[in-house]
């Protein structure tokens, strides 16, 4: 190479290894979408490749070389540091078209210095290459490293006059200082970056079986996620799960992944930064996201906007969030930083997380504050930012709820003042401890410290806890009272920003109302609950707002009320992603409660188990005696009257510690042991049951009247019922004042009525007040209160079979159920139609009937004004959510559901 030698300035001999192809790793992958890629790119002038250290570039190009896919020769040069010199660089490039045997013409020459290069030995240059028989491909490898302002412009004049022949790849970490926008503007380049670099799963997954390993989908995923595809980082933690026992355990732990390309991270990316980028770095590195004035805060300096930006340039495996100020560092290298922090200097940790905090505070990040003042051990800070943000109700809703509430789990407990106490009170009702909620609560009481905030955040967490249990009437709206009045004694500004808290305020009184018993105001709460519940903080609150309300209207035999709120509900929960934790088994209970009421055995047990198997918290604990009083139904469905009362006494009498002795779930619980007794043909026992328990209402009054009548006692009976005052409106009468008559309780006082005219052979009375029964049920499809009243109601059906068949609805389709018989009951137990997936619209209903009344299509269409194709479309559509496919059908089940 002695005529190479002369060509460099200083006498010395050029280095030929800068001039040889890279060796293509072992294990390599081709990946043929990238070799497409720059195959396709070098059709043209201009190709940059850019990305991280390790991405993968100069991989590429080596093996895109190995499979000859050029347009032509390729000159290859890597350069380095000492290559930043105009002279030196020039030297190189020319060298390298002599070492690839691209012959140059003897006259083009060769630089005589080492810092600066003739102008007339670029022109030369281009014209060489412009006389080129054939396309050549200059590869530059880490052109970053000839930073120099004058070698970039000489590349830019000899690319602009070389002709078609010379195409220009460029391998680094960042841009060539070459004037790129010219070059995007007119259409001469391609550009390679480090997203397109990154490796998919499936190349994860070959290069993990190119190293002898079998890796699973779990753990590609896991890796790829992990590295976000840094070959590099996937290649060495490829050789380290070479060498350890377990290869999947490798694959899924974090830790393991970090240690693996810790010392490749160490040098290759740390150690080649200036001393002030290394510093904000490591500092930086307890932030999730960096923003430059944060950095600052940390660092002391005013350069964070400075040295973030120029590392995105050099893709120093930190980038740009979106459109924002923010930026991000790879996770493992982050990790890496973590790491190198805590080692060298510990002692930094603490007061970097506090100025963090501090900083995030007044910047209105407060999770990410709360976050830095818990790892900063400032446990008081913290939990004083949470009290006085109002933002303690945020631990029970919101999309940042499930962060905060397994932040606040780890506070210390004992911890001195309000604040504390309340952040503790908070976090337990989040994870539906109420004993202790109450408790801290106690403890937050005791403190003299209290101010707006706190007293307001403690008066809606008493609520809260305590709103479930019984307590007198005049004390009701003076739970969701006192919130309210609190809530205009702090600032507006502030509190404009937390609408769950008067969200969870309505919920909260409505709770109060239904564990008062006066179960009318609590839907009318739990509906105003959800009128203030439409903001992405109240997301919960709507989906246990649903729960709540649609377990109220079906234990009242509101059953198509009920269906339509819980599958919301379950709808709510699954959109907004509330966390498994935050959500509520009451949606699946009142379907289990609907499906029960309507005859449909096997879906009342399937629902309860997910109602069960929800993993809800306790704070629902109403439900928790529902559950129980829905298993006893179906035992006794099934005629197992021992195991019926078996679960009654495993019903809870307590929600967190709180006694129900006054309150509707002990009545629940009564009603259905009462239920339990007769139908054993034990009215003293029936009665003795009701008798220990609260007079809750109308339910109450109702079973009384049965168990009187069936213990032949008919005139306390009917007293009992009088006193109700169900007659033939929806909401006539309170009774004892225990709320409104519901149809579920209307229809079974109409039952006992009907039992008693018929004991008494006065079959008239009898027959009426059964049709009134069935008109009131059959809306909803209430079938239970039917099959549970015993034989004398199969009887009076078979005296007048006109009854039977106006009400065909009641008896459902046969075969539907399992076919067993629970004491009593008029036929087999009936599964009825399906529910409907989704409902009928206005119009649809509308057209449907007037199918009921035969018009043709044609008739339809002008009785509203519709053209035909419209109405057969509406048809179509009440077909497919029926289940049906020809009119009459549909008329026939939708008469069967209640629709018509």
């Amino acid at each position: 190479m002695a005529e190479d030698a002369q060509l460099h300035p200083s006498g010395d001999p050029l280095l030929a290894a800068k001039f040889a192809v890279p060796v293509v790793p072992p294990a390599f992958v081709a990946r043929k979408r990238l070799l497409d890629r720059l195959t396709e790119a070098t059709q043209g002038p201009l190709t940059v490749v850019t990305g991280p250290a390790g991405a993968g570039k100069t991989s590429l190009a080596a093996s895109w070389w190995n499979e000859d896919l050029a347009p032509g020769p390729v000159v290859w040069l890597t350069l380095e540091n000492d290559d930043h010199a105009p002279g030196v660089f020039w030297a190189y490039v020319l060298g390298a078209f002599r070492y690839h045997r691209v012959p140059l013409p003897d006259g083009v020459g060769s630089p005589s210095s080492a810092d600066n290069v003739d102008h007339s030995l670029i022109v030369r240059l281009a014209s060489a290459l412009a006389e080129l028989p054939g396309p050549v491909v200059l590869v530059l490898d880490g052109l970053e490293h000839t930073a120099a302002h004058d070698v970039a412009a000489e590349l830019d004049f000899v690319l602009a006059h070389a002709g078609p022949q010379l195409r220009l790849v460029l391998l680094g970490r960042v841009d060539p200082a070459l004037p790129l926008h010219r070059y995007r503007a007119e259409a001469r380049i391609c550009e390679i970056r480090g997203s397109e670099l990154a490796f998919t799963p499936r190349e994860t997954d070959r290069l993990l079986r190119c190293h002898g390993l079998q890796p699973s989908r779990e753990s590609v995923a896991a890796l790829t996620e992990r590295t976000q595809g840094w070959a590099a980082g996937l290649r060495l933690c490829a050789l380290a799960m070479q060498r350890t026992e377990d290869a999947e355990q490798f694959a899924q732990s974090f830790a393991a992944s970090q240690n693996a390309v810790a010392d490749y991270l160490m040098a290759e990316v740390l150690a080649v930064q200036p001393d002030t980028t290394q510093d904000l770095l490591i500092r930086t590195s307890i932030l999730s996201h960096v923003h430059p004035e944060l950095a600052d805060a940390l660092t002391g300096r005013a350069d964070g906007e400075l040295i973030l930006g120029r590392l995105v340039r050099e893709n120093a495996f930190v980038e740009p969030i979106g459109d924002t100020a923010w930026y991000r560092c790879h996770p493992l290298f982050a990790e890496v930083l973590r790491a190198h922090l805590r080692s060298r200097s510990p002692e930094l940790g603490a007061p970097l997380h506090r100025e963090a905090a501090h900083w995030l505070d007044r910047h209105d990040r407060l999770t990410d504050a709360l976050e830095h003042a818990a790892a900063a051990d400032a446990w008081t800070y913290a939990a004083g930012l949470l009290v006085d943000r109002l933002a303690a109700a945020r631990l029970l809703t919101g999309p940042d709820s499930h962060r905060l509430e397994r932040l606040f789990r780890t506070m210390p407990d004992g911890l001195p003042g309000t604040a504390p106490a309340l952040a503790a009170a908070a976090c337990a009702l989040a994870r539906g401890d109420t004993v202790a909620s109450r408790k801290h609560l106690a403890g937050a009481g005791e403190n003299g410290d209290a101010t707006p905030e706190s007293r307001l955040t403690g008066a809606l967490l008493r609520l809260l806890t305590d709103g479930g249990t019984r307590r007198p009437a005049q004390e009701t709206p003076d739970l969701g009272r006192e919130v309210r009045v609190l809530m205009e004694q702090v600032d507006r500004d502030t509190l404009a920003r937390h609408p769950e808290i008067e969200a969870l305020r309505r919920y909260g009184l409505a709770r109060a109302h239904l564990g008062a018993g006066r179960r009318a105001e609590a839907r009318e709460a739990f509906t105003a609950a959800l009128a203030a519940a439409t903001d992405e903080q109240t997301w919960t609150v709507r989906h246990h707002c649903l729960g709540a309300l649609a377990l109220t209207e079906a234990v009242d035999g509101m059953l198509r009320e009920a269906e339509a709120h819980a599958r919301e509900g379950l709808r709510a929960a699954d959109e907004h992603g509330i966390p498994v934790g935050h959500r509520t088994g009451l949606c699946h209970l009142a379907l289990a409660v609907v499906a029960c009421d309507r005859g449909d055995l096997t879906g009342a047990g399937r629902y309860l188990g997910a109602a069960v198997g929800s993993g809800a918290p306790a704070w629902d604990a109403l439900g928790a005696a529902e559950a129980a009083v829905l298993r006893s139904r179906l035992e006794l469905a099934h005629g197992r009257t021992a195991a019926a009362l078996s679960e009654l006494d495993d019903a809870p009498v307590s929600a967190g510690g709180a006694p129900f002795a006054e309150g509707e779930a002990a009545g629940r619980v009564a009603v259905a042991r009462s239920a339990v007794h007769l139908a054993r043909g034990d009215p003293p026992a029936a009665l003795g049951a009701l008798r220990r328990a609260p007079r809750t209402g109308p339910a109450h009054a109702v079973a009384s009247a049965a168990a009187h009548l069936a213990a032949a006692d008919t005139e306390q009976a009917r007293r009992l019922l009088a006193a109700l005052g169900h007659g033939e409106g929806d909401g006539a009468g309170e009774g004892d004042g225990a709320g409104d008559v519901c149809p579920a309780v209307r229809v079974r006082a109409l039952l006992v009525e009907a039992q008693a005219a018929a004991a008494e052979d006065d079959n008239a009375q009898a027959v009426a007040l059964l049709g009134r029964a069935l008109d009131t049920a059959r809306p909803q499809q209430l079938r239970a209160p039917f099959t549970e009243r015993g034989p004398w109601l199969r009887h009076l059906l078979a005296r007048t079979p006109e009854l039977a068949d106006a009400h065909a609805w009641l008896t459902g389709r046969p075969g539907a159920a399992d076919g067993r018989r629970g004491p009593g009951t008029a036929g087999a137990s009936p599964a009825g139609p399906p529910l409907l997936v989704e409902r009928l619209s206005r119009r649809e209903l509308d057209v449907l009937r007037c199918a009921a009344q035969l018009m043709s299509t044609d008739e339809i269409a002008a009785d509203l004004f519709l053209s035909v194709n419209t109405v057969k479309t509406h048809l179509k559509s009440v077909y497919r959510k029926l289940s049906v496919s020809r009119r009459s059908e549909a008329v026939r089940r939708a008469r069967d559901a209640g629709l018509l």
